[in-house]
């Protein structure tokens, strides 16, 4: 199982909401305040870290706002968990 975060660029995310609806842990909403262009920027609210890095969220960003970054266990850390 991986797991996984992302960062979200204010300065590109202009706040179409695409990523919130594919999330598929619910993990990312929009912001209460407006970033310097006006938008409402998306966030990610993650306080029990779930966040897998599936990469729906970076994939439909028309954006291009949204980086993954994924830690995956070793083969032989996953078989010693076995």
């Amino acid at each position: 199982m991986a797991r996984g975060t992302i960062t979200i660029d204010e300065k590109r995310c202009k706040g179409c909401e695409l990523c919130t609806s594919v999330c598929p842990k619910n993990l990312i909403q929009m912001a209460t305040y407006f970033s310097a262009r006006g938008y409402r920027p998306a966030i990610l609210v993650d306080p029990h870290a779930q966040c897998t890095g599936c990469m729906l969220c970076s994939t439909i960003c028309p954006d291009v706002a949204i980086t993954v970054y994924r830690e995956m266990k070793s083969r032989k850390a996953q078989l010693v968990a076995a």
